[in-house]
């Protein structure tokens, strides 16, 4: 007498995620369902962007790394990770144009102040980037991209306790560079 019989792989049901179905259709030929996941990840991909290069290149760059994650779509081994590829995509592009640039702006003394309502958006983006990489770009996600922090966790790959972590230290840094003391 042998054993329970494993079921052989015609008949277990593998159940894909929607980012799983979508990545599949778009690798079988169907270009139409890429506009879904663009829709899905632009603002990810804008976010990291938003907290890396300047604000005038973000929006080519955006385009830029789509067109190229829709010509390398086939490499992705795990189809239900497409927000984590993609926003490692962006972060790479991010780095080689300030390789290419070597124009980076450096936040200066003179920005921070106690009393924010003279920053502009430009001014309090360029604090925000002077942020370790971690906190900007989970606080840009949050604050200008309007993100939840389960969003954040679910399309770049961090668990929900990293990002909690995250914006918590990120904002926690944000405001002493604006001058702002504990418990106010």
């Amino acid at each position: 007498m042998t054993g329970p019989r494993k079921p052989s792989l015609a008949t277990v049901n593998i159940e894909l995620s929607p980012e799983a179905i979508l990545v599949k259709a778009v690798i079988e030929g169907n270009h139409d369902q890429f506009a879904q996941l663009y829709d899905l990840y632009a603002p990810l991909v804008h976010g990291i962007l938003l907290a890396r290069v300047p604000r005038n290149e973000v929006d080519d760059l955006v385009q830029d790394i789509f067109l190229h994650a829709l010509k390398k779509l086939h490499t992705l081994r795990d189809r239900a990770a497409f927000g984590p590829w993609i926003a490692m995509i962006a972060r790479n592009r991010a780095m080689d144009f300030h390789r290419r640039s070597h124009q980076m702006e450096e936040v200066t003394d003179d920005l921070r102040s106690p009393d924010t309502s003279g920053f502009n958006a430009t001014e309090m983006l360029e604090i925000v980037r002077s942020l370790p990489d971690a906190y900007r770009e989970t606080l840009v996600l949050r604050l200008v991209e309007g993100m939840t922090g389960p969003e954040i966790a679910a399309r770049t790959g961090l668990t929900p306790a990293s990002v909690r972590v995250n914006l918590h230290r990120g904002m926690k840094l944000l405001r002493e560079k604006l001058g702002f003391r504990e418990g106010l």
